[in-house]
């Protein structure tokens, strides 16, 4: 990984890939309005390299998707974009043939994907509905997540039907701030049936091997803003990835970062895509990269040099929290480490 690279030379996070893929909730947006730097930054990677976008988010249409993006300044066909509703199709079609009917709590997204995939569409379980499909949607009220529990009562291994949830995002970024996510509703949905989905979308592999697949992607890159479910999922199927700063994750996430979830890059916004990536070095128990310096002696945390890069400062201690096994929350680390000021949305 490239946060532990000794010697590797200074190359962008761009340099051999062929195939980048970006969320969109936190990277490319938040709401309707482009994050600051995006559009230019994705853009101008686009001139090199395939670009398509994955969101989790599944209360839109791939191709309501490609025209937000197209507003915003970049260049997109629908075909470019891979949704989770695309990736929960794809498991239904392995359990559930077309035409059964489908009991779909969400939005206009799942439900054209599921039309699309030659599915019937319900919303009630007095259907008898041969499975359920769970997505995000704003408008998704109590109701809804009724008549999945109805649905949903009998235990799958006693003859129960199957349950798909397009992802289980915990919040989702929002112009105003952070609002719930799918993972919310889906968890009041298991609350009341003492069931499991099975999910589509991020972190799980079905939404980035359809990505992967439609793009022909040899070496390909993810850019998220989120370690639980952008960054796992990309450890997953093996491909490096960009936690960027402009969404959810924060500082003090990607210090306590466990292994599984720790990206290869750490930018602040996008324009960092395209600039030489420090490499961090390890002597003698100190991370160094570029002016800043931290090392882990014992219990505390410590800070041995401060270029004023606090970019360079997270990944430096990132380097040697990471490195020491530790976990975080048993170190004592200065708050100049949590320092966050990097746009948030």
């Amino acid at each position: 990984m490239a946060l532990f690279s000794r010697k590797r030379p200074l190359r962008t996070p761009l340099d051999g890939v062929d195939t980048v893929l970006a969320d969109l909730d936190g990277v490319v947006y938040a709401g309707p309005g482009a994050l600051p730097f995006a559009v230019d930054s994705l853009n101008l990677a686009a001139e090199s390299v395939r670009l398509g976008y994955i969101t989790n988010n599944a209360s839109r249409t791939d191709a309501s998707v490609a025209e937000h993006l197209s507003s915003l300044g970049l260049r997109v066909e629908p075909s470019d974009v891979v949704t989770s509703p695309q990736a929960a199709m794809r498991l239904m079609a392995e359990i559930i043939p077309a035409p059964a009917t489908i009991l779909v709590i969400g939005g206009d997204g799942l439900v054209d994907e599921v039309q699309k995939a030659g599915y019937t569409v319900t919303r009630s379980a007095d259907d008898a509905p041969s499975a359920v499909v769970q997505g995000f949607a704003p408008e998704v009220a109590w109701t809804d997540l009724a008549e999945a529990a109805f649905a949903l009562k009998v235990p799958e291994d006693e003859g129960g039907i199957p349950w798909i949830a397009t992802n289980t995002d915990w919040t989702i970024p929002r112009e105003r701030g952070v609002a719930p996510g799918n993972g919310t509703l889906v968890s009041a949905v298991h609350t009341a049936v003492g069931r499991l989905a099975t999910v589509a979308g991020k972190p799980e592999k079905p939404i980035f091997e359809e990505a992967l697949a439609r793009f022909g992607a040899r070496k390909a890159l993810f850019i998220g803003d989120r370690l639980d479910t952008d960054i796992m999922g990309a450890n997953r199927v093996g491909i490096d990835s960009v936690l960027v700063l402009t969404g959810i994750d924060r500082p003090k996430h990607v210090l306590a970062a466990p292994e599984g979830s720790r990206p290869t890059f750490v930018l602040g916004d996008l324009r960092e895509l395209h600039a030489p990536y420090p490499e961090v070095v390890e002597q003698d128990g100190v991370f160094h990269v570029n002016g800043a310096a931290v090392r882990v002696s014992g219990a505390d945390v410590e800070i041995v040099s401060d270029s004023g890069a606090q970019i360079d400062l997270l990944r430096a201690g990132a380097a040697a929290i990471w490195a020491s096994g530790t976990p975080v929350f048993v170190l004592r680390v200065p708050e100049r480490l949590y320092d966050d000021p990097f746009h948030r949305p």
